[in-house]
């Protein structure tokens, strides 16, 4: 899915929620528990359920990696069942020498055939670009993160009082393009927004912390958004675990059904 694809679907949805699947065996429903793969009739009871709220989802590897076979069998599943109509982001924060980065690349990409993938900056050029070899997908950096951790080498500022994250995100953004990389920026940071759109006012963001890590919706809407809407605004636990009883997808369609009203106010 390329941006103007993107654009266009937070426009026909007047959305721009993603849905992160974070499928947790201790907190989906009991129900669920005795049939041959629970997290996979989780996600896909969860898919049903938000695929009118959201443009995108977001399946973060951990959740099944931890299964061994269930877990791969699952996340292969639910990317397949996704399909091409939402935007499918491959939450892995991959980041290493150019073969390693480039066999991730193709695990995510061809493989399981997902749009984006997160990646960790840290080894520098040579571990980011490889992903961009591939032809109408995308990287997503880490930039501003929302965990409490992130203040520990984020904010730590160099000698013209810049924060490092800021040289971060510069530095990735003269590498590459608005059209094949977004940002991760944490919605624990609501100001911060405003200086960043000054370092990259046409790139998306995609913005975690929403919900159960206390990040203000709104005022993230205000701050970041940009001519293209510019925002993924992803919701995990919020949503899927909305309810741990057998009414779980209804709750979750009304908690993701509530996010999107709200963005709603924001499309033209």
């Amino acid at each position: 899915m390329n941006r103007q694809q993107l654009y266009n679907l937070i426009k026909s949805k007047k959305s721009f929620l993603c849905v992160g699947l974070d499928p947790d065996m201790d907190k989906i429903p009991d129900s669920l528990k005795k049939l041959e793969n629970p997290i996979w009739a989780f996600n896909k009871a969860i898919i049903d359920a938000t695929k009118p709220y959201c443009v995108a989802y977001k399946p973060n590897f951990a959740f099944y990696e931890a299964y061994g076979k269930m877990g791969y069998e699952a996340l292969e599943n639910t990317i397949q069942y996704i399909g091409k109509e939402h935007f499918i982001i491959a939450d892995a924060k991959r980041g290493d020498i150019g073969n390693t980065s480039r066999m991730y690349a193709k695990a995510a990409f061809e493989l399981l055939g997902a749009d984006a993938i997160t990646v960790a900056p840290y080894m520098g050029r040579d571990s980011i670009l490889p992903f961009l070899d591939f032809n109408g997908k995308w990287i997503i950096v880490l930039g501003l993160t929302s965990n409490k951790g992130s203040e520990d080498f984020q904010k730590i500022q160099s000698e013209d009082f810049k924060p490092l994250y800021q040289s971060v995100i510069e530095k990735v953004a003269s590498w590459t393009s608005p059209d094949n990389t977004m940002f991760v920026i944490g919605a624990t940071h609501p100001n911060s927004f405003l200086e960043i759109r000054k370092i990259i006012p046409e790139h998306f963001l995609l913005v975690p912390g929403v919900g159960e890590q206390g990040g203000d919706l709104e005022a993230v809407i205000k701050n970041g958004m940009n001519t293209q809407i510019g925002l993924l605004i992803n919701a995990s636990r919020n949503i899927i675990y909305a309810s741990n009883g057998d009414d779980f997808d209804v709750r979750a369609a009304q908690q993701a059904q509530k996010i999107q009203k709200i963005m709603s106010n924001y499309i033209n």
